[in-house]
């Protein structure tokens, strides 16, 4: 039996926890014991700027400094679901350079997060460093000692996050303060230094996701080791190679796992950090977030039509189509046209050049303005068959990104990256991610015999978003599971996350809730089947619950009843998309159900 896979951050951390617990509780209860006891000692000093929790994470350059920290391997991986933080050691600058070595190394970053132990507060030269960066840079200084050790930091004025704790449960915490994943309300309990006295401390309110046990949230982690059973079931089966789930609730992730391999071979193993292709899961992560973004601003209306937007739709059949319809996929639009079955001989070529510029995958280019010449009319030509039902078609993203770039003068991969991913801190998520990403990182998705005649790695699977580059409305976004969490979040927290509002509540709320008795769609939003022996998205989902699935063996589905996200990533089409074993076993609404059990039992 193939081995499970697990690249969870707290997997290690339980294991410590039971190691050198005393008590006979669970080791997820003795996390939850000792957060209790960091949440009540930890103190936030001299953020009279409010520079704590970060903010701007788009021009955040952020690094982080340890000494003598034992626990900041752990404290550097949480500060890295946030944002990107380098690492540095300072005990190497200490021993074989010097601190100035070290600052000029620094020089490119703006912000400064420095570790501190009792250890570290008794040599000169840490200090020194800190006083003097402070006057450059952002500094954080976070110190896990003794309250005493306080005074040694009199001089620095930059904020100091403080707890008496030297858990590694206290280091996790106090990464997660930094960017206000855990709230800080303690103050201090008595005078330390002439800077540092009896009732001073800044109060900072949860504003992003918090990385946790399911104890925290009132779940038994034993009760969702059935995950586990249903994700080898799915390898065993041939179902997927392998596949990645998290499940976030009350705004904390509890659960992130991996499992399985990146194909049918046991070399790669999968990991939480890995980049999938989403699918379909593009239709709502990247045009559903552009086109909330613009009806919100008055630039795009729902009642508007295609023809209003698309000079080149006016003598077509496309011309009266609404926004509204296209969203709701009732626009009578053929669920596709033909794409790579169309393409001759004199349409591509194995190398680049200006005449062959659209690079579909390694050594295939397709002519210039093939979209614009072949697809594109085929699409304006296509027949209305169904108008008023609920047909799902890929025309309508296709549609959608045409009608938003056509508004916004910008193409929809940068218009996401630069409006959503990248505040949001979603270091991951984006259109071609070859451009930015070792193909290590990113999971392959199929071998296309019919195509490509290729392994397809971080190319998009879909056939016709290939062909127009890998950015298109309906497919080519990838992302890893933290990212959608981030996102979904910030829909689940009705358009807020991270002390932004990227959205209005009423905007959310519209999108996302059912429009019409023809279907049980939202705007761009798949919802909860009322035929509830659909059982879709899974059986125990509440009414309320939207999101989307994927093709490549994706999903993401946000229940507002029990304040949850549930995110699940695979590329099930490996090595062919014969397989259809991942629905026809169920395994994402098994998956899915096993956390609303887990609810149910509670602790």
């Amino acid at each position: 039996m193939r081995k499970n896979k697990c690249r969870c951050f707290y997997i290690i951390l339980l294991a410590f926890i039971l190691f050198n617990s005393a008590c006979a509780q669970s080791p997820g209860l003795a996390y939850v014991n000792e957060e209790e006891k960091v949440e009540k000692s930890i103190v936030l000093l001299n953020n009279d700027k409010y520079l704590v929790p970060l903010r701007s994470l788009e021009t955040l350059k952020a690094a982080s400094v340890h000494f003598s920290n034992r626990f900041a391997a752990g404290f550097d991986s949480l500060l890295n679901k946030y944002s990107k933080v380098d690492p540095f050691s300072g005990d190497d600058y200490l021993r074989t350079k010097s601190m100035a070595k070290l600052a000029e190394d620094l020089k490119l970053y703006n912000t400064i997060i420095v570790q501190l132990t009792d250890a570290d507060l008794i040599n000169p030269q840490i200090i020194n460093f800190i006083i003097t960066a402070q006057t450059l840079k952002n500094i954080i200084v976070v110190f896990n000692g003794q309250g005493i050790a306080l005074a040694k930091l009199n001089d620095v004025t930059a904020p100091v996050i403080w707890t008496e704790r030297t858990s590694e449960v206290a280091a996790f915490y106090s990464a997660q303060a930094i960017f206000g994943g855990v709230a800080i309300t303690s103050k201090l309990t008595d005078n330390y230094a002439p800077r540092y006295r009896t009732n001073m401390g800044f109060v900072i309110e949860k504003m992003r996701l918090q990385y946790t046990v399911p104890e925290d949230a009132g779940i038994n982690a034993a009760n969702l080791q059935a995950i586990d059973e249903i994700a080898r079931e799915a390898m065993r089966n041939h179902a997927t190679p392998g596949c990645a789930v998290l499940v976030a609730k009350d705004g904390k992730v509890i659960f992130n796992k991996a499992y399985g391999y990146h194909t049918y071979s046991p070399e790669m193993p999968d990991k939480i950090s890995d980049i999938f292709d989403l699918a379909s899961l593009t239709k709502t992560t990247a045009t559903t977030m552009e086109a909330m973004r613009l009806y919100e601003e008055g630039k795009l209306e729902l009642d508007s039509t295609v023809g209003h937007y698309i000079a080149l739709a006016r003598t077509t059949n496309k011309n009266n189509i609404t926004i509204r319809e296209l969203l709701m996929h009732q626009a009578g639009l053929v669920p596709d046209v033909a794409t790579y079955e169309r393409l001759k001989p004199s349409d591509y070529r194995p190398d680049s050049s200006a005449a062959y510029p659209t690079k579909v995958s390694d050594s295939y280019y397709l002519r210039k303005n093939y979209f614009q010449d072949v697809m594109w009319p085929e699409m304006l030509r296509s027949s209305l068959r169904t108008r008023g039902q609920y047909v799902y078609s890929d025309l309508s993203m296709y549609f959608m990104k045409e009608i938003m770039e056509t508004i916004t003068s910008i193409p929809l991969n940068v218009y996401v990256q630069q409006q959503f991913y990248t505040p949001l801190g979603m270091q991951t998520a984006g259109f071609l991610p070859l451009n930015r990403f070792k193909k290590d990182r990113i999971v392959p998705t199929e071998i296309d015999d019919i195509f490509r005649h290729s392994l397809v790695h971080g190319y998009v699977q879909d056939q016709g978003a290939a062909m127009v580059g890998g950015v298109s409305g309906h497919a080519g976004l990838f992302a890893n599971t933290n990212d959608l969490a981030i996102l979904y979040q910030m829909i689940l927290n009705r358009g807020t996350y991270g002390g932004e509002q990227y959205f209005k509540p009423e905007t959310v709320d519209l999108f996302t809730a059912k429009q019409t008795s023809v279907s049980r769609r939202g705007l761009g939003f798949d919802r909860w089947d009322p035929l509830t022996d659909h059982h879709y998205p899974s059986e125990l989902a509440s009414p309320q619950t939207y999101g989307h699935t994927g093709y490549t063996g994706t999903c993401v589905w946000v229940d507002p009843k029990y304040n949850l996200v549930y995110v699940f990533l695979s590329n099930r089409v490996y090595p062919k998309d014969s397989s259809n074993k991942l629905s026809s076993m169920r395994i994402r609404p098994r998956i899915q159900d096993v956390v609303y059990q887990a609810i149910e039992k509670g602790l």
